[in-house]
């Protein structure tokens, strides 16, 4: 049981319950009963302002949408008068030649007559047949007539119809923007009524919790489906059909039935499989206090906690409690997936377990250890002025996440992703106002870097989203998947611009020419391609590798840097595919690549955890590295060394 209440609960109960001679104890089952009902009567009455306030709203609402869309009505009206002008005018013109056409016509043919009329007997069979044209022919010339006549008032009409709508369009306009003022009122209103209900219906959750006649679903029951049930019952897997990722999925069931029946615990489908051990499938039965949560939370109403949206998923709902610790002392290296420069290029940034690692690239040097990161590592940007660090993470096929953190402490300063598998992608926009992410869910997001609300979401690739990049005016994203294809997306309305999938395989590094007018894209065929944003045709291909290309990094200069599986680094210029520079030294798969161009400093990282930082005039490698605190390498013994 919880002992906690809400600050507005406690005054409530206090306020109400308190006896004159002594405190108000929680445990007295009769006062929190007398506190339940006083809530409940606020709660509904909160509830009915917010309905009449609603109903207020959507008749403001509607009356927005109606001039909305009288407005769309006569934009449209009018281009489709204009296009109707330009339609007819050019019909009349055809239609007039016509007119000419078949009036010379007649008036060949009505002298062909009278010349026939004058003939012998012998050419009166020609003069009737000729005289029959001409009379057919003077009928043509009729028709025509009306038809012009036709298509002359339908020109004026239109014209008239072009002439008045700029006047017509301009006063809906101005009757749009007037009524502005008082939608935005109701809105705020309605904002305003809803979050006072919200207020007093968690303040009734949390008496009803205190007095064991409710349990919280996202606090207490949600944490244990997530973990013990959706391995199975995803929106991908999804057994029996039964799709657990969110309460809306739960309360729906699968090919059984109903899985949840309110009020009955005992006898819910789901309680009785996990009682009998048939759930969790080929895998540790639920506890007895895990099951004992869950029939609980059956028994009191099986209830979604107040403001918590039906179909939001469990990973996002539940209490997000903070990442385990990284080692003191790593045992192994682990790979090098993420590498990134700060703005001044005095601190060079890696991916870690469980932790973010600052090095100095001067002399290798550890800085700081950032942590409260998920398991793994695999992007890094640092904001414009470098204060600021986001980190894209993920502890594979569990969840996924994005955090920004203080470089100077070390400071979570926000939580802006939670997903259900590993984002892969992080990059703060040209301004520094916006955050693109991506990653295995298949999803690429955008949010508000001050607020931390998403602006946009886009759902168009079907594999997971490896890299995203901006154009150098913000306007563009593009993409790299796995699912074989790189896009390009406006970031305005997500809507997507264009298609390449030269690669034939899974792309997974992106960026775009310093112009914007071209995307560099390197995967699993073992190449650098370049193509057009204008029409996604590939302008030319960059080879010479030896396996798979993974990150790019594209310059201001219009150059590329690019890591690959074949234990090397290279630098290519994009406009003709020249090798300008290459990093030869590895041990193993070269995973990530950044450059300092002020510096004259290259970083890249590899399978094997070295960290290599290279000189950019030579090409010669000035600090190596393991990038793994605490790591000792075994000894070698004197056998095994000769």
């Amino acid at each position: 049981m919880r002992t906690k209440l809400n600050l507005f609960a406690t005054i409530v109960i206090t306020a109400v319950l308190m006896p004159q001679n002594g405190p108000f104890a929680l445990g007295d089952d009769k006062k929190l009963l007398t506190a339940e009902t006083v809530l409940r009567k606020v709660v509904e009455a909160a509830k009915a302002k917010v309905t009449i306030v609603e109903k207020a709203f959507q008749a403001t609402q509607g009356k927005a949408k109606g001039l909305s869309d009288a407005l769309r009505k006569l934009q449209a009206d009018l281009s489709k008068a204009q296009a109707d002008l330009k339609t007819a005018e050019e019909k009349l013109k055809t239609q007039q030649a016509e007119v000419k056409k078949a009036a010379d016509a007649k008036t060949s043919l009505d002298k062909a007559a009278a010349e026939a009329a004058k003939a012998v007997l012998a050419a009166q069979a020609v003069a009737k047949a000729t005289t029959k044209k001409a009379a057919a022919a003077a009928k043509t010339l009729a028709e025509t007539q009306v038809t012009v006549k036709a298509a002359e008032d339908v020109i004026a009409s239109t014209k008239k119809t072009v002439t008045d709508s700029p006047g017509i369009i301009k006063n809906a306009e101005e009757q749009v923007a007037k009524f502005k003022p008082e939608f935005e009122q109701a809105e705020t209103q309605l904002a305003s009524v809803s979050a006072f209900s919200l207020i007093r219906e968690k303040a009734l959750e949390e008496v009803l919790i205190a007095a064991d006649k409710m349990v919280s679903f996202s606090e207490t029951v949600a944490p244990i489906f997530a973990k013990r049930c959706l391995a199975c019952h995803n929106a991908r897997t999804a057994k029996g059909r039964f799709n657990m990722e969110s309460f809306a999925g739960i309360m729906k069931g699968g090919e059984s039935g109903e899985a949840i029946t309110a009020g009955d615990g005992d006898f819910s489908n789901l309680v009785v499989l996990v009682e009998e051990g048939s759930m969790p499938e080929d895998a540790d039965p639920l506890t007895k206090d895990q099951i004992a949560s869950i029939k609980k939370w059956i028994n009191t109403g099986a209830q979604l906690n107040a403001g918590i949206d039906a179909n939001s998923q469990l990973i996002t709902i539940i209490p997000k409690l903070p990442q385990p610790a990284p080692p003191v002392a790593y045992r192994v290296p682990l790979p090098i997936t993420a590498l990134e420069f700060s703005p001044d290029g005095k601190l060079l940034a890696s991916s870690g377990y469980h932790e973010l690692i600052l090095w100095n690239p001067t002399d290798g040097k550890q800085i700081r250890r950032i942590t409260n990161v998920a398991e793994r590592v695999y992007d890094i940007d640092f904001s414009a002025d470098g204060k600021t660090v986001a980190v894209a993470a993920g502890t594979p096929a569990q969840m996924g996440e994005v955090k920004l953190f203080s470089v100077a402490d070390g400071k979570l300063l926000a939580d802006l992703v939670t997903s259900t598998d590993s984002v892969y992608a992080v990059a703060f926009s040209p301004d520094g106002k916006r955050l693109a992410t991506a990653g295995a869910d298949r999803a690429i997001r955008v949010y508000d870097v001050t607020t931390g609300k998403e602006q946009l979401l886009i759902e168009d690739h079907a594999d997971w989203v490896m890299d995203i990049a901006w154009s150098s005016d913000g306007s563009k994203l593009a993409s790299a998947s796995r699912d074989k294809t790189s896009k390009v997306f406006d970031t305005k309305t997500g809507d997507s611009l264009v298609t390449f999938n030269g690669h034939g395989e899974p792309v997974f590094g992106v960026g775009f020419s310093p112009d914007g007018k071209q995307v560099v894209t390197s995967g699993r065929d073992k190449q650098i391609r370049v193509w057009n944003v204008s029409d996604a045709k590939q302008a030319r291909a960059i080879g010479g590798f030896g396996n798979e290309v993974f990150r790019i990094s594209v310059t201001k200069e219009g150059d590329v840097y690019s890591a690959s599986a074949d234990k090397t680094a290279r630098l290519h210029k994009i406009a003709d595919g020249k090798v300008l520079k290459t990093f030869s030294g590895h041990n193993d798969w070269v995973y990530s690549v950044a450059y300092h161009t002020a510096g004259k400093k290259v970083a890249t990282g590899s399978y094997d955890g070295e960290i290599r930082i290279w000189n950019f005039d030579d090409a010669k490698t000035t600090v190596n590295f393991i990038a793994a605190p605490g790591y000792k390498p075994p000894a070698v013994s004197a056998s095994a060394s000769k």
